[in-house]
């Protein structure tokens, strides 16, 4: 990441340290898209915006998920195919994400991408494009 784009002081919803959850839909929505899949579209993305992507959080557990983290109330504007799904507040039932800090021992969570002045979220149409270019 480049040090002259990164944030002078992190979002109220990263943690100061290690990691936390935080409920889809309040301060951002997210995109998770799991396995090998999340990791390529990850990629895709970085590198067609120059690695200023905005925030992508990956989990490095069995299910190796990435989340794409959107501005609040966007997520639900594209129809997501499978096996992507959407995280936001409007759904029958809570989602939360893991978060983690912006430095430390923040394991099983990481960045893959921080989120920038320029680049505060991921662009859901963007995003969506990526994906839809992975499944091919």
């Amino acid at each position: 990441m480049n040090p002259t784009k990164s944030l002078d002081s992190k979002p109220a919803w990263v943690p100061e340290a290690g990691h936390a959850l935080r409920l889809a839909g309040v301060h951002f929505d997210a995109v998770r898209v799991g396995g090998y899949l999340g990791e390529e579209v990850a990629y895709d993305l970085m590198a067609f915006t120059g690695f200023q992507a905005g925030p992508i959080v990956r989990e490095a557990t069995r299910e190796r998920n990435v989340y794409f983290l959107l501005a609040p109330g966007t997520a639900s504007a594209c129809t997501w195919p499978a096996p992507t799904r959407a995280l936001h507040g409007g759904g029958r039932s809570d989602s939360y994400v893991g978060i983690p800090a912006f430095g430390g021992m923040t394991w099983p969570l990481g960045w893959r991408s921080l989120p920038t002045l320029e680049d505060p979220f991921v662009e859901g149409e963007l995003l969506h494009r990526a994906v839809e270019y992975a499944l091919r």
